[in-house]
């Protein structure tokens, strides 16, 4: 295997990860919490489900940009070089980053103090905010995901 591809192969992998949970998070987690549990209930699911998530999260956020940058210099030689792809898909990246930055930083320690008072409506709403965002990060990385696709062989 090529250092090429070895990092083709982490960078979608690491892709996967996080706009793949997203999807599952927003598309299948969420509607049956909904449907299954209680506010409060709800609430210390996802005060669980974050944490876990994030450090998947946190491993993509290191891979990509290292693995991109990889494929970048190897495939065309620097910036100068790269197709406005490349450039979209990483400015794409920067944007995903910091909303998943702003629910990491300043929403999820806030879900957490609601939680711990037991103040269920300031952690509904902050859990609204929390899926707002994570809606938003998941279409980024869906259209991400479609540049990357309509050029294969990155």
């Amino acid at each position: 295997m090529t250092l090429y591809a070895f990092s083709y192969s982490l960078h979608l992998l690491a892709a996967l990860v996080w706009v793949g949970g997203m999807f599952f998070a927003w598309m299948v987690v969420r509607p049956a919490a909904v449907s299954a549990l209680e506010g409060p209930a709800r609430l210390k699911l996802w005060e669980q489900i974050f944490p876990r998530f994030f450090r998947w999260v946190w491993a993509a956020v290191i891979v990509l940009p290292v693995t991109g940058m990889g494929m970048l210099h190897l495939r065309f030689a620097g910036f100068e070089a790269a197709p406005r792809y490349v450039h979209m898909m990483i400015g794409l990246y920067l944007v995903m980053l910091a909303l998943f930055l702003r629910i990491q930083a300043l929403q999820l320690p806030e879900l957490r103090r609601a939680i711990a008072a037991e103040d269920w409506p300031v952690g509904a709403a902050v859990l609204g905010r929390i899926r707002r965002l994570v809606g938003i990060n998941l279409l980024v990385g869906l259209v991400l995901v479609g540049i990357a696709a309509a050029r294969p062989g990155f």
